[in-house]
């Protein structure tokens, strides 16, 4: 859909908006098909193939189809490759804001909580953030807080999680800020994770990617767990760490985490 008939309107558009602090850049098919579904605030969707999004839309995501249908707008390939880092095989792009900090807040503040809160402290990757956003949002976890200089809504973390910051909460935030609840440190001097039970209130904390906990963390923690791991292997990688507290407490607990549309349940891999 191109307004007034001028090619150049959307991509003025998005020159325009893209320039705001708070618009978030969705990489691919299914990182809006994901902010679409969990009512992220979707500005601008630019294809270089508007028949063949929808189609994709049929396959994957027929509920999205008609709503696509009036946000996407057809720009040439040449132009798209203009506009953002690297086009995703996919052929779309969008442009959405960020959810607001403060109701983010509150959400993670709330007490009591229906779930945990995961604390990435100081975390290097941004793939890996992304990754642990879309672990938490599969396991229904209130959200994911991180601390340091990495940005949590920067591009590649928002394409490392598929969208799907936009169905929990994301933050940066200092120690001192962390939401309530007590904190459970993953550390390998901690005690063994099959002997604790993780409360629903609970903040689940991992250290960085190199060095693991802080001091100030461990000060803070209200225990320290460990996952038991074979001699002479020196770590797991952190969202594999972070999988497996969530699916440590959600195993303890008789809930299943919703899924779009009210269906609750485990299903097959989904690579959606």
């Amino acid at each position: 859909m191109i307004e007034n008939g001028t090619a150049d309107d959307p991509v003025r558009r998005w020159r325009a908006s893209a320039g705001d602090p708070a618009a978030v850049l969705l990489d691919g098919f299914h990182a809006l098909k994901h902010a679409l579904r969990f009512h992220g605030a979707v500005r601008h969707v630019l294809t270089s193939d508007k028949a063949a999004l929808l189609a994709l839309a049929d396959e994957l995501a027929g509920d999205l189809t008609g709503t696509l249908d009036t946000l996407a707008e057809q720009v040439p390939a040449a132009t798209l490759r203009t506009l953002v880092p690297k086009v995703h095989p996919t052929g779309v792009a969008a442009l959405a804001l960020r959810p607001d900090a403060a109701a983010n807040l509150a959400r993670l503040r709330e007490t009591p909580r229906p779930a945990p809160v995961v604390l990435l402290e100081n975390p290097r990757n941004l793939g890996n953030i992304g990754a642990v956003v879309r672990l938490a949002a599969g396991f229904g976890a209130t959200g994911v807080v991180t601390t340091g200089s990495l940005d949590p809504w920067h591009p590649n973390a928002v394409r490392g999680s598929a969208g799907l910051h936009f169905a929990s909460a994301v933050e940066r935030l200092t120690l001192p800020e962390l939401p309530p609840g007590p904190v459970y440190a993953l550390d390998p001097e901690g005690v063994d994770i099959r002997s604790v039970t993780f409360p629903d209130d609970a903040v689940l904390a991992f250290g960085s990617e190199r060095q693991g906990i802080s001091d100030e963390l461990r000060e803070r923690a209200s225990a320290l767990v460990a996952v038991p791991m074979q001699a002479r292997v020196s770590s797991f990688n952190l969202a594999t760490s972070v999988a497996m507290g969530l699916f440590h407490w959600m195993s303890r607990t008789t809930a299943a985490p919703a899924a779009p549309g009210g269906m609750t349940g485990a299903t097959g891999p989904v690579l959606l």
